[in-house]
């Protein structure tokens, strides 16, 4: 008998199974294949716009997919350094076969968890509560928790024009009988689509042809315990675009695309569409960008970003032909889209747990999303809930305001979606109190309460956050004036010399002021990372408020909840929609329902009175 048995070893799985046996709990990894655990079957890279923050916030809960994409990382890049810190984001180029062997390494090496090679081909349930699994080889497998992680492998087809091949990535083994098992089990599902491009031979490229993309120069990482490389080790990434012959191409050949010629029946991704779904939708663009990285310092392939097609090979083979230095390219790997049942997440709690069947908690691509980082993400959380459910304690259920983290699973119990979801900066209302720079103070608490974060680590946290105050403090202290040196510098950024007596501190809130420029000036040194810290609190101090006072309102919605088994067709004078909505949904708190598609303010004051009333009645009753 294990505590919880996770199946999947993809991003979501590996979190979730190294959070539980991390607390001690004795849990089992369901996996295809050891060589499969960590795999990254479409691009090499972690990170990017919002993802990248993720990632952060995954190694503030204790998560393992931060630490392994620093130690595996081809080049390091912070996005959007032009912009705000609310927006700017770490990606890293990914070893993707080193990413996969330390994942499978670690996972090998955990106490407490077993890794069984196997497939899973149904649920053993009793009484709406789950009770294990069943696998193909060994038969059932009984637990106290199970946690799918899936991925693209339930009934998945992968399809190249009109050839249709029953399988999951890489012609691997899928399986038909666990959505079967799930559908008798009332389970929704729905049809996804997604894809990959091609790879090609890296020695067949002319990148004389192409733009150079180098990393960034700075110690920047995802992982407490990284060092990224220095900008002379990293390898460069490389940009080209499609043109008039790329386009007059592929438009002659759509009908035989997968997705256009009927083949495909799932929904593909809005933010990340294949090549010829991007010239059907944005017909006036005359370019678009397609950039070359690399996949592994062990492999002679570069993986074509943003090329990602179902059409014939013999067209893919004229296609990356048309593309300025891959006139002579040679395909290693033909791209291809892939097909796969997810669950409609309407059906999952902000837990991650079934709303259906107890004990059973669902993450990552089954849940409707796109992406190693959401995946991941909702793994560590499904795993922290299950640890909470067994010990007894309350779940954990991150804020809109707390995390990306939290925008994602409420995004998809509150609103669902219909096609793979993908997280961006401009879902989160919050994003300047979700920044990259920010991910432990805001998260790491809970990671050490779940003990996935180590008690060193946990006072270096302390320590760094203690020095931003002392700091803080310091700089409020020393005071500038007319006749002060630090007018030398000012001259330099283009401002006057200082008329009137100011504390440093408030003359790092002008623009362009630094602490490093300032530190000449200064008595004592700060280290750079904690004066990062203190300017962003300093120059956003009025934004930063600002956003604090409006999340502090929606506090107060999600701290009043609502009945588990409330019954919506007494709740009178609700509009006939937000009632269908509620039913469907089934919201823990008045702030979740406010978020519901349909549901209008009138609705909500509806439901705060009926649970005022309730309330009261209960009240009463003890009298």
């Amino acid at each position: 008998m294990y505590d919880v048995i996770v199946v999947g070893g993809g991003h979501a799985g590996i979190e979730a199974a190294m959070a539980c046996s991390k607390a001690q709990y004795k849990t089992a990894l369901i996996t295809l294949s050891i060589n499969n655990i960590g795999k990254m079957p479409c691009n090499p890279s972690i990170g990017g716009p919002a993802k990248g923050i993720v990632v952060k916030e995954i190694d503030a809960l204790g998560g393992v997919m931060p630490y392994v994409a620093d130690k595996t990382a081809l080049q390091f890049k912070m996005l959007n350094k032009a912009k705000g810190p609310g927006v700017q984001s770490l990606r890293v180029q990914s070893d993707k076969l080193a990413y996969s062997k330390l994942m499978q390494e670690l996972c090998l090496a955990q106490e407490h968890l077993d890794v069984i090679e196997d497939i899973c081909t149904g649920l053993v349930v009793s009484d709406k509560v789950a009770k294990g699994v069943i696998l193909k080889e060994k038969g059932i497998l009984e637990s106290k928790i199970v946690i799918l992680t899936t991925g693209t492998y339930m009934a998945s087809l992968c399809m190249i024009s009109d050839e249709v091949t029953e399988s999951g990535p890489d012609s691997e083994p899928t399986t038909n009988d666990l959505s079967a098992c799930l559908k008798a089990l009332g389970f929704e599902l729905f049809r996804l689509k997604t894809g990959t491009p091609p790879r090609v031979k890296t020695e067949s490229i002319d990148f004389s042809k192409t733009q150079y993309e180098p990393g960034t120069d700075e110690d920047i990482t995802f992982s407490q315990r990284g060092t990224a490389l220095p900008l002379d080790q990293q390898v460069p990434c490389y940009l080209t675009y499609t043109n008039s012959k790329t386009h007059k191409l592929i438009n002659a050949n759509l009908h035989r695309s997968s997705m256009y010629s009927g083949v495909v029946k799932g929904v593909g991704p809005r933010y990340c569409p294949s090549i010829e779904d991007k010239l059907v939708r944005f017909h006036d663009k005359e370019r678009h960008q397609i950039f070359l990285e690399p996949e592994s310092l062990s492999l002679d392939t570069t993986y074509v970003q943003g090329f990602s097609t179902s059409l014939p090979k013999e067209v893919q083979e004229e296609m990356i032909k048309t593309l300025p230095g891959l006139e002579h390219a040679v395909i290693e790997k033909y791209a291809y889209a892939i097909e796969y049942d997810a669950i409609n997440p309407l059906q999952m709690k902000p837990t991650l747990e079934s709303k259906l069947i107890e004990n059973l908690f669902t993450a990552g691509q089954i849940n409707g999303t796109s992406g190693y980082e959401e995946a991941a993400g909702q793994g560590i959380m499904a795993g922290i809930n299950a640890i909470n459910k067994l010990m007894g304690k309350e779940p954990l259920i991150l804020r809109r305001d707390e995390a990306y983290i939290g925008v994602l699973i409420d995004d998809l119990c509150t609103k669902g979606t219909l096609e793979p979801y993908r997280l961006l900066t401009s879902r989160a209302e919050f994003r300047l109190l979700l920044r990259h720079d920010n991910a432990d103070k805001r998260l790491m608490d809970y990671g050490y309460q779940a003990k996935l974060v180590s008690k060193k680590r946990y006072e270096e946290y302390l320590e760094k956050y203690r020095k931003v105050e002392e700091y803080k403090q310091k700089l409020n202290e020393v005071r500038f004036n007319s006749k002060s040196e630090v007018n030398a510098y000012l001259k330099t950024i283009g401002f006057e010399a200082l008329s009137e007596g100011m504390s440093a501190l408030k003359l790092i809130a002008r623009p362009h002021v630094t602490i490093e420029g300032i530190l000449p000036y200064l008595d004592f040194m700060i280290e750079k990372e904690v004066a990062h810290l203190i300017e962003i609190d300093v120059k956003y101090q009025g934004y930063i408020e600002k956003a604090k006072k409006e999340a502090s309102k929606m506090h107060n919605m999600e701290k009043l909840r609502l009945p588990e088994h409330i019954n919506y067709d007494e709740v009178a004078n609700l509009s006939l929609e937000a009632r269908s909505k509620l039913k469907q949904c089934r919201p823990m708190t008045i702030g979740q329902a406010s978020r519901i598609s349909g549901v209008n303010p009138s609705d909500i004051q509806v439901l705060a009175i009926y649970l005022e009333m309730k309330r009261r009645e209960k009240q009463h009753a003890l009298q």
